[in-house]
């Protein structure tokens, strides 16, 4: 996939936990973990939109484009 999930990474960097953003942003644990995992083929952007409120972030700090390999060549 060309789009690279890196929540990890901001979630790290404003030293909030998984718990913590879920409750905020008012998903489940397991929804929020599968889009910090990247095990997700789409985002809600109301979830989007409410996370990067609670992370004060812009949703290019949150994913990521990545050319396909294959495509490259």
């Amino acid at each position: 996939m060309a789009i690279i999930l890196r929540l990890d990474r901001v979630m790290a960097d404003r030293k909030i936990s998984l718990n913590d953003l879920a409750e905020k942003v008012g998903i489940a644990n397991v929804n929020l973990s599968n889009i910090k995992t990247g095990k997700v083929s789409a985002i809600r952007f109301s979830t989007l939109n409410a996370i990067c409120d609670v992370l004060d972030c812009q949703p290019g700090d949150i994913l990521e484009f990545q050319r396909d390999k294959e495509k490259q060549d």
